[in-house]
């Protein structure tokens, strides 16, 4: 039969390892939660990145014109208006549903209402309007691909780290004893899983955003020369009705 004082000593002993349980059960607790963060956020730079993408790749495509056949065409039936010194013909050409999105048909809007002013400060008006309206959105939407990019390799990094933190803290925490495998190969996993994570993610959206990037170069170049030309026949047009 146990004694009091064995009692006590018994009492004692399942205090202080209940005491150093504790800890180590609130920081395993601190750092799933800290894990299942990181799977998170990997899963919100992939969606959001590619739906930003996506977005801006829907966006370049409504601003330009499906060919170059269509956009010839577009500033012919424009020129043609102007030759005639029919200033409000070209107004509703270039306000139209079917060209609503163009950039083109945008900044000859612009340049058309703006006609009272010298042709100076009408080029300017468009240079600004397009910088500042159409390639400030398309690389705001840009930016955003570009964060996706940055970031979910450095929480697979995160990760990585985090893992290896746990499984080196296993491996201290039972020198003694020895170390289950079964447990360190859940955080080797968890930081290989993680850096794999971030790297799938973010090479498909480099690849997307090299081709945002050639496709806003390309309508860049495109609006460059549109605009070029209508401009050229609206000061032609101007001249000729004196304004």
């Amino acid at each position: 039969m146990m004694r009091f004082d064995d009692i006590v000593r018994l009492t004692g002993m399942l205090a202080q390892d209940a005491a150093a349980a504790a800890p180590a059960a609130g920081a395993s607790t601190f750092m799933k939660i800290v894990e299942n963060s990181i799977w998170v956020g990997i899963a919100v730079c992939a969606a959001g990145g590619m739906y930003a993408g996506l977005l801006l790749m829907r966006r370049i495509s409504q601003k330009r014109f499906p060919g170059q056949a269509s956009e010839q065409a577009f500033l012919n039936e424009v020129g043609e208006c102007l030759d005639r010194q029919d200033f409000d013909g070209a107004l509703q050409l270039c306000d139209t549903p079917a060209v609503w999105n163009k950039a083109l048909a945008q900044l000859a809007l612009l340049a058309l209402q703006s006609r009272q002013e010298p042709m100076k400060k009408i080029r300017q008006l468009v240079g600004e309007r397009f910088e500042r309206d159409i390639l400030g959105s398309l690389d705001r939407m840009n930016s955003w691909v570009g964060t996706s990019i940055k970031t979910a390799p450095q929480l697979g990094l995160l990760g990585t780290v985090l893992g290896m933190i746990n499984a080196f803290a296993k491996i201290a925490g039972a020198a003694a004893t020895g170390v289950d495998p079964k447990e360190l190969s859940a955080d080797i996993s968890f930081a290989l899983w993680t850096t794999a994570a971030g790297m799938a993610i973010s090479i498909p959206l480099i690849v997307l955003q090299g081709s945002a990037q050639n496709s806003i170069k390309q309508l860049q170049e495109n609006i460059d020369e549109g605009t070029g030309l209508f401009l050229d026949d609206l000061a032609a047009a101007k001249s000729r009705a004196g304004i």
